[in-house]
């Protein structure tokens, strides 16, 4: 069983993708309420080896020899990946042993005015940030960041790495209904993410359960009602659960592959059909045993009922 890699995964923008987890669950220097991995838990700006590279590189070179190779390697998991001083060494760990495989980063992109952080990310071929707000109102209401992170040095280091960055940025922005889809906040974005320049932006919304109560899943209508009002090219909307459009086994563990990746986020049936390619029968099971072990729990959700861990730590 892994501890620092999980999947490969159906993702709804990168395809079948394996996570590289950099950091321990859940350090970050945000702590979004509709974070689906859970509340943050090291609210930090601090930059260091959380996980070493020597126990990254052992899993990599253990997964490449006894796996199917992914379409993606991608740095996310639970917590924010570039507070690992060693992101960029690893990339380009993967970039010698796996070249065609391309490399990708979601971050929230609150380091990047760091020179040192932007230079790390500069070998990934694409690099997804977010951002969901673009005044310090909302952004504290949604993101409720580090003290010491301020919405303009946010905004700055975005611009600044897209001057600097050869590769390919796609902007994320999470859509949550009475929190900022005003207006106000809408313009404040646009206005934004003209300066910042992404290739891509993509709106996505509430797909697993947040960190707090009363949050609602932004229907598809409004949605494209934002793209409509920003009227700006390249904007797609990415909710909603991938689908799975290979049937290749890449796993043969499938009890260890379902801990990995509930650890990091809660699943539902459907969503471990997808990423391991075998039936709900069987997945269900798997989640059956696991659950009398008391390894795992459930909680019904709007989308159906979702499996996490008792811990957060994997066994």
């Amino acid at each position: 069983m892994y501890k620092y890699l999980f999947g490969p995964v159906p993702s709804r923008r990168l395809g079948i993708s394996l996570g590289i987890d950099l950091v321990p669950h859940k350090v970050c220097s945000l702590d979004c309420i509709y974070c689906e991995c859970g509340p943050t838990t090291k609210l930090t700006l601090e930059r260091k080896e959380y996980v070493g590279f020597d126990m990254i590189t052992k899993e990599l070179d253990n997964y490449f020899a006894t796996c199917h190779d992914p379409e993606f390697f991608t740095f996310s998991g639970a917590g924010e990946p570039t507070l690992n001083t060693r992101i960029g060494h690893i990339i380009r760990y993967l970039k010698q042993k796996k070249p065609n495989i391309p490399v990708a980063v979601l971050t929230n992109g609150t380091l990047l005015n760091q020179k040192d952080v932007r230079n790390d990310l500069h070998d990934a071929d694409i690099v997804l940030p977010s951002l969901d707000a673009a005044s310090h109102k909302s952004f504290h209401h949604v993101n409720r960041p580090h003290q010491s992170i301020e919405i303009e040095d946010y905004i700055d280091g975005l611009i600044l790495f897209r001057e600097e960055y050869p590769g390919s940025i796609w902007l994320e922005v999470f859509i949550l209904p009475g929190y900022n889809d005003n207006k106000t906040d809408l313009t404040y974005l646009k206005d934004t993410i003209v300066k910042i320049r992404p290739d891509r932006i993509q709106l996505n919304t509430l797909d697993r359960p947040g960190t707090i109560h009363g949050l609602r899943t932004a229907s598809y209508d409004e949605l494209r009602r934002i793209i409509d009002y920003w009227q700006m090219p390249n904007v797609d909307i990415i909710s909603g659960t991938a689908v799975a459009e290979t049937k290749i086994i890449f796993r043969n563990d499938k009890e260890a592959a379902i801990l990995e990746t509930i650890s990091r986020r809660p699943c539902t049936v459907d969503d471990l059909t997808a990423i391991l390619g075998i039936s709900a029968d069987k997945i269900s099971q798997y989640l059956k045993s696991l659950e009398s072990e008391k390894k795992i729990t459930h909680v019904r959700q709007e989308r159906g009922i979702f499996y996490h861990l008792v811990t957060r730590e994997l066994e």
